[in-house]
């Protein structure tokens, strides 16, 4: 996983790319992995990371669906119970942009305009082979009708293999 992008902080006046600390952080489990191989301390540290942040969200959905579904029908809780499907829909959005740019290119430049941040690519470090697989994958999706879990199973295969294959 690749996190160059240069969010900054100021320490006595200087401006420090954080990326070597997030790397470190996102990486722990595989570079400290202790007794343990590091392929399998990473793949340990990648379903605790995906189970804590995936199981709440699924508890409050499995435990609050049969209510939200129950006020469906309250004409006055109708508007509000559509602006947070709308917000999630952003949220949702926003993460898959967040995601694309971060494993798209391997350093991205934080740009502000008043109250707006964005991040914005430099176009000179994008990873070709992750383009080329989320291009097939949006080919095996939208022109052959791939279902969503076999694209997914066959990208995150390819890209593996790649960085197995390649040592990166």
């Amino acid at each position: 996983m690749r996190d160059q992008h240069c969010a900054t902080t100021t320490t006595r006046g200087s401006r420090q790319p954080l990326s070597q600390a997030r790397r470190r952080q996102r990486r722990a489990a595989y570079r400290d992995p202790g007794s343990l191989p590091p392929l399998v301390a990473g793949t340990f540290g990648a379903a605790v990371t995906t189970w804590c942040t995936f199981a709440p969200c699924f508890l409050w959905i499995f435990l609050g669906a049969p209510y939200v579904e129950a006020l469906r029908g309250w004409r006055s809780l109708d508007g509000a119970l559509r602006a947070i499907t709308a917000a999630v829909v952003g949220v949702i959005a926003n993460l898959a942009l967040w995601f694309a740019l971060h494993v798209l290119f391997a350093e991205l430049d934080e740009r502000r305009a008043g109250a707006l941040r964005w991040l914005a690519p430099r176009w000179d470090t994008l990873d070709p082979v992750a383009a080329a697989i989320a291009a097939a994958a949006l080919a095996a999706m939208l022109r052959f009708r791939v279902g969503m879990l076999p694209t997914l199973a066959a990208a995150a295969v390819a890209g593996a293999l790649y960085r197995l294959a390649t040592g990166g």
